[in-house]
Order: structure tokens, then sequence, then C-alpha cells
């Protein structure tokens, strides 16, 4: 299926399943294919190199989420935009969006190349794991425009409802890292270099395909020369919508930054422990995830053709079907935890299992604050409110940061205070997200009505 959806007509809960459903798919392969490097360097190189790239996938994270809060931003104006059948309007903000995106890839470049030592010292990093660490990120960063190429066009066909193209790539690129990962790793002995360099070609290869298809398969997004003007209105339009959502992803990611910080000062066997039970939990709740997007596009489009009705009786839908499968997962993964964590560990390293499976039961408990808290980011981001999605991140993050360093510095509750400290974060955020939506949902309603 390579047509696009139209969330504005047909059936509202099938019409988001089948636009979420490759979504879903895309981000699983997505974390198989981050998981690609932790499993085979946590199997061949053991704990020490598990701990350095589990550390600096996370520092990773934290910077490109700069790149990736503008294009969500983008994306959520070009849903707004397509739902409004503006096709010029469209085209003028890809273009701007573009430009300005693609400025910020190549500053964010320099910087980490600048000043790669000292961001790596925040972290805490045993002397031990540096080199590893450093030699990681150094090949790493090299491919960061192609994460930018990938997740632009990626977020483009997803806001004109064609979410199954970028899982094409995706699954190429997931096929290519694992079989570079091995060629790298195991034949010619790279270490973990070698699987920084296998993650940047299969980005490459992902970020060039779509980008080409793209332009080709859908000509109503091929920028014109009219087309090709930096004029204000839309700049301030994109620049203030996608700055606020880049500054949701950074303040998130931050906040994880600064729990990894907390992390790597409990040794190596806590911080290969949690790399690979974060990757156990990115997979837990990645549909969820996944589905709040699908839902903030379902949201955008239907807001931007006016069809209030519609909203109402999707956010119902999308409650009813997040709370169905997090309690699913919440269930599979406390009984599964020790098997999940023999992954990515090998079975004679018992101190770490058994820490990943603590974090693991704890977590697993409450998928259902992160799951509702997606749900809230999507809708706040569509009905031209991010900013509400940034006081919800500040709110989880900083409940999550405050509290696990309180917690974790009592000798009887030690490290899994953190763990305790990220749920509680989840759902204090939930319960101020839905008391501000009540207030928001009549807004609407009223302003329909005097229309």
């Amino acid at each position: 299926m390579t047509k696009s959806i139209d969330l504005t007509v047909g059936p509202i809960s099938r019409t988001m399943l089948l636009f979420a459903v490759p979504m879903i798919v895309g981000n699983l392969l997505q974390q198989f294919y981050n998981v690609a490097d932790t499993l085979i360097v946590g199997r061949y190189l053991g704990a020490d190199a598990l701990a350095a790239v589990g550390s600096a996938y996370t520092l990773m994270i934290f910077l490109t989420s700069v790149l990736l809060g503008l294009c969500m931003g983008s994306g959520a104006i070009f849903s707004l935009r397509y739902g409004a059948k503006d096709g010029v309007a469209l085209r003028r903000s890809i273009y701007v969006s573009l430009v300005l995106i693609s400025l910020v890839t190549v500053v964010l470049n320099i910087a980490v190349f600048t000043w790669i030592d000292q961001i790596i010292g925040v972290l805490q990093v045993p002397e031990e794991l540096y080199d590893l660490m450093y030699d990681y990120l150094w090949v790493i960063f090299w491919g960061i425009g192609f994460t930018f190429v990938y997740n632009f066009y990626a977020s483009l066909l997803r806001a004109i409802g064609n979410s199954i193209v970028p899982l094409w790539f995706l699954a190429i690129a997931v096929v290519l890292n694992i079989v570079f990962d091995l060629l790298f790793i195991l034949v010619f002995d790279w270490g973990v270099m070698g699987a920084g360099v296998a993650t940047v070609i299969s980005q490459a290869v992902s970020a060039i395909g779509l980008c080409i298809y793209a332009v080709q398969r859908f000509p109503e997004l091929r920028i014109r020369r009219t087309d090709m003007h930096l004029d204000w209105p839309t700049i301030r339009e994109i620049t203030s919508y996608s700055m606020l959502t880049c500054a949701q992803q950074s303040v998130m990611n931050f906040g994880i930054l600064m729990i990894q910080g907390l992390i790597n000062s409990f040794g190596t066997a806590v911080m290969a422990a949690f790399a690979a039970a974060v990757k156990i939990d990115s997979f837990a709740y990645m549909p969820v995830q996944d589905f709040g997007n699908a839902f903030s596009t379902f949201i955008a489009q239907n807001f931007g053709a006016k069809q209030t009705d519609r909203i109402r009786r999707g956010i119902r839908s999308a409650i009813m079907t997040t709370t169905v499968f997090c309690v699913i997962i919440s269930v599979l993964v406390f009984l599964f935890a020790r098997p999940l964590m023999l992954i990515f560990v090998r079975p004679d390293e018992t101190e770490i299992i058994s820490i990943g499976v603590q974090y693991l039961r704890v977590e697993g408990v409450f998928y259902c604050g992160i799951g509702c808290l997606f749900l809230l980011y999507g809708f706040y981001r569509a009905v031209r409110k991010p900013a509400m999605s940034v006081v919800l991140t500040v709110i989880s993050l900083g409940t999550r940061v405050i509290l696990a360093y309180v917690l974790a510095n009592i000798p009887s509750i030690g490290v899994v205070g953190i763990w305790w400290a990220i749920p509680i974060g989840w759902f204090l955020a939930d319960i101020i997200g839905l008391a501000y939506y009540r207030k928001t949902i009549n807004e609407y309603r009223l302003r329909n009505e005097i229309n």
C-alpha cells in the first residue's frame, strides 16, 4: 500500500489502526536496528563494550533529539496543510523546513566534533570505557546527516497519510546493519568502531533511498521554483511549532542523559544492565509511542478539516486501544524479564541479569502511564498547543530526575530508587495533562458552536 490514507474520512478505529500499524512495525524495526549493536557487542565484545555503547547511545539520542524534534514539529505542520488541502502552503512548508533543519544539522555536527571530549566527560564515564565510547561516537556522528534525511522524509510521508514506505526503507537498513555488524565485528575485528560504521552505512542507504522514492513517487511533494523562498510567516510558524517540539524532545532526552550520568556512577555492572534493559523497555512501549504519533496525525488532519466530533470519537478509540495493549505488554514483561535479559547478556553475568530484571519488573507494571502520556503529547502537538507537550515533558522528566537523585542517595534504597522515579514522573504528568485536556476540548467545542 503506497497510497496515502485520508484520516478525515472512514471508520475511525479501523482508519487509525491501518495508519498506525506500519508505523509500529517500522519503529519496532528501528529498535531492531538499534538493538543489533547492543546484542552483538554484548555477546561478542563483553560487558565493557556493552556499557560503552549503551552510554554512547543515550548521548547520541539526546544530541539527535534536536533534529528529531524539528522533523516531528514540521510533520505536524505538514499534516495541517494536507488536511486543509492547501498544496501550495504544503510545498512551501516543506522547503522552509528543509532549509532550516539542514542548517541545524550542520551546526550540530560541528559542535559535536569540537566538544566531544567535554560532552563525554559530563556523563562520568569510567576511565576504562572512555576510549571505547569515544571511538563509537566519532563514527556515529559522521552519519548524522543521514539521520536527518531519513526522519525528515519519513515525517513528510506520514503527514500525508503514508506510513508504509518509510517502513520499507527502514527494513532495508535493519538487515544491512545486522549484516555489517557481524562482518565488521566478527570478521574484520573492528570492535565497537565496527558497530558504528555498520550503523552509518545502513543509515545512508535508507535515507538516500527514501528521499529519492518520495520525490519520484509523490509529485505533490516536489518543490517548485515558485516555492523556493523563505517568507517570514511560514518561517515563523514552522520555527515556533518545530522549536517547541524540539524543546520537548531535548528536555526529554536531557532528563534521560541526567539519569544515565547517575547510572554510570554505580559502575559497569549497573551500566551494562541498564543498557540492555532499556532496549527491552523501548521494545515494550514502542508500539504505544508510535500509535501516539499516528493518533497525532489523525487529530492534526481532522483539526485542519475542522471535524471536532470526529476528533472526540478518535480520542476515545485511542484511549481504549492504548490501555488494552499496555496491560498485555505489562504482564508479558513482568513474567519474562529474565529470559529477555538473557538475549543481551551471557548467562554467567548474574549480577547484570539480576539488576536488569529488577528494572524491568518495576517499569513493566506501569506501561499504561507512558501510553497515556504519548497520547497527550500527540494531541497537544496536533491542536497547535505544542507548548503543553513541553510542560508535560518537564513535569515527567523533572520529577524523574529529582526523585532518582534523592532516592538513589538513600543507602537503604540505592539504584532501585531510580527505577521507581520513572513511572512516578509518568503518572504525575498524566494527571496534569488530562486535566488540561478537558479544558482544551471545551474551548474548541465552544469555538465551533460560535462559528
